[in-house]
């Protein structure tokens, strides 16, 4: 390899090493002040800071439950009665306007950070 090939190669890593850093810095910025916040039925349940470690067991009148939990800033929902399980094995969410559906018990979560950036959809 001969030496601009090195440059070239230097340049693409600290780039690389840039952008890695300012998307970290930038969802940690952008989670500060992001709540978990909870329906059931199409009725708020509950809202819940990320930045607090949580876990709540939402029970039912004919028995079934949904437990949450927010650890490290992340939420999920470890456990659930519902028979499909789907709400269960969906991955940790921390962004803004990411939801956990559980469709059985009519039990939503999204997370709202504070942040609207006025756009819904891009169309081109």
């Amino acid at each position: 390899m001969r030496k601009n090939d090195w440059l070239l190669i230097a340049v693409l890593l600290v780039a690389a090493a840039g952008i890695y850093v300012a998307i970290q810095y930038y969802q940690k910025v952008s989670t500060q002040n992001a709540v978990a916040v909870v329906t059931v039925d199409g009725v708020e349940y509950g809202r819940y800071p990320l930045s607090e470690d949580h876990t709540e067991t939402i029970r039912f009148e004919d028995g079934s439950y949904n437990r949450f939990a927010i650890q490290d800033g992340y939420v999920s929902m470890p456990e659930a009665s519902c028979p499909d399980q789907i709400c269960v094995h969906h991955s940790w969410i921390s962004r803004n306007k990411e939801t956990i559906v559980c469709l059985p018990d009519k039990v939503v979560i999204t997370i709202e950070n504070g942040e609207d950036s006025g756009i819904d959809v891009l169309q081109h």
